[in-house]
């Protein structure tokens, strides 16, 4: 006889553990069962604007390079128009994952430079790429946001940045630019901590 509902005990937290490459992003865990992985083109092959690239490592609060993480990417396109929200006709995706190279630790990936967006308040926000991080030993996925350092005028004005009282934590959203490449290290503890979003 089965046991009613609430005899049934809560089953055990559990990381992302070893296997979210797996069941992710199989192709680089060594498993080529796609011919076309999802994720792995964030923007499609005709996404207008200005291609970008960006790479970083994830730091864990010693310092060292977490080298199994998992970065699901989500942006708006050159216009500031995320996918499902406006008029898209050049087949723009706008999402996708990215794995940190097994090795180093270093994640990179292309994409274009997103337009501003406005929020629910109608604000203009600075362009910016939403992140969102698993690894082994993250209980709960982290959110975050990387900007642009050569979008200094309007990352001075961006409602989301300005939230965050203590302003030199504000620089660890902020992207180095060089021309089109962008560099962004993420620190998940520590004095140089990333900010992480409750979203």
């Amino acid at each position: 006889m089965a046991q009613p509902l609430n005899y049934l005990k809560e089953t055990a937290s559990q990381t992302a553990g070893p296997y979210v490459h797996i069941g992710l992003a199989p192709g680089d865990a060594g498993f080529n069962i796609y011919a076309n992985e999802l994720g792995r083109d964030i923007i499609g092959p005709n996404a207008k604007g200005t291609r970008i690239k960006v790479t970083g490592t994830v730091r864990d609060g010693t310092g060292a390079p977490v080298k199994d993480v998992l970065i699901e990417v989500w942006q708006a396109n050159a216009a500031g128009v995320y996918p499902g929200k406006g008029d898209v006709e050049d087949g723009f995706r706008g999402w996708g994952r990215v794995i940190s190279d097994f090795e180093t630790g270093e994640f990179t990936f292309e994409t274009i430079k997103p337009g501003a967006v406005k929020n629910q308040n109608n604000q203009i926000m600075a362009p910016h790429l939403n992140l969102w991080l698993v690894a082994r030993g993250i209980n709960v996925g982290l959110n975050t946001r990387m900007y642009f350092g050569d979008e200094a005028k309007a990352n001075t004005a961006d409602p989301v940045l300005n939230l965050i009282e203590q302003t030199q934590r504000r620089d660890t959203l902020i992207a180095r630019a060089d021309r089109t490449n962008y560099h962004f290290d993420i620190c998940l503890q520590g004095d140089e901590e990333t900010v992480f979003f409750d979203v």
